[in-house]
């Protein structure tokens, strides 16, 4: 489990480089004081560990960017991918906020940092992308809080063809409260990025699907994302008043994807959910836990929870597992 004194952690994504996990994550000091605060102060750690229970902090990859760039606020979630070059390649989410404190409207794109051992990160120029009007909804066109295009899920074509990014996104048509799509863009090498219709319908009822993850588990592919109650439509709420992670399996990674097909994977208080797999081929899933005392919110990474796919598709959980207590 990783917790950090004085800090919040939250979202993550993972990287392995064969001896070591590499975690990152999203950190922001509980000195704040109101929880909701940590958004636009979110910063990016990095950990290892062998056995992804017992972490050593390293060293943050990067700070946030200059006044003007894509990422001078905050930097938000992001994935790591090795490309046929061997060069690591961190697609992360930098946030622009419109104004000071308690302006809470913000612009996201994506950028990029290289590395050659995942410690020792350079940014690279950016954005590498953002969401085009054409299919998503932007700053200004809705009443939306927003111009969602984060956390950035990268993965290569199993066929060979290039590499995929799954994009946490809004179409541009439908009801305000349900236009969460997946947005989309490929790529040839991991340079130049075309962003692409999203492989997803609004409609399902999400506000948003945050945190996207598609692999692949003992033959399924697996999508998983996050959406809680409060981000959902009245509907999909009533129908499922406690979900943080949910998941679906798919035909093809590379969409399309009916997210009304999604089921619960976890409670809300198990958010951000993402399947690792171990060094002896088990799989599981790491989630940041929250819990309210009082007035205080608390969050850290939990602990692996053993995650199968029964031989028709059905996901098992263990849940007695990985939870703080």
């Amino acid at each position: 489990m990783l917790n950090l004194d004085g800090s919040w952690v939250w979202d993550f994504w993972l990287a392995d480089d064969g001896d070591l996990h590499h975690l990152y994550f999203l950190h922001a000091p509980t000195s704040l004081g109101d929880e909701s605060r940590r958004h636009r102060a979110a910063r990016i750690g990095h950990a290892v560990s062998d056995n992804l229970t017992d972490w050593t902090l390293c060293p943050s990859p990067f700070p946030v960017g200059d006044p003007g760039a894509f990422d001078e606020t905050a930097t938000w979630t992001g994935s790591v991918v090795r490309g046929t070059d061997d060069v690591w390649r961190m697609f992360y989410t930098g946030a622009r906020f419109l104004g000071d404190e308690p302006a809470t409207a913000n612009i996201e794109s994506i950028g990029v940092a290289t590395s050659m051992d995942l410690q020792t990160w350079v940014k690279q120029p950016g954005p590498v992308t953002t969401a085009d009007p054409r299919w998503y909804e932007t700053w200004g066109s809705s009443t939306w809080k927003e111009e969602a295009w984060r956390d950035p899920w990268v993965f290569a074509d199993p066929a060979g063809d290039g590499f995929h990014m799954l994009v946490t996104a809004r179409a541009n048509h439908g009801e305000i409260n349900d236009r969460g799509v997946v947005g989309y863009a490929h790529s040839a090498d991991l340079r130049s990025w075309e962003v692409r219709p999203p492989l997803s319908e609004p409609g399902a009822g999400f506000e948003h699907v945050e945190v996207l993850q598609v692999v692949q588990v003992d033959g399924f592919w697996v999508l998983v994302f996050s959406c809680p109650a409060g981000a959902a439509t009245p509907e999909r709420a009533a129908e499922f008043p406690d979900v943080g992670t949910w998941a679906m399996v798919v035909d093809d990674p590379t969409g399309p994807f009916d997210l009304s097909a999604a089921q619960p994977l976890t409670p809300e208080n198990l958010y951000s959910g993402k399947l690792v797999q171990h060094r002896d081929g088990q799989w599981a899933l790491l989630a940041f836990h929250t819990s309210q005392t009082g007035a205080t919110f608390h969050s850290e990474i939990s602990d692996p929870i053993p995650f199968r796919i029964t031989a028709d598709g059905e996901f098992a959980l263990d849940h007695r597992q990985g939870a703080s207590s």
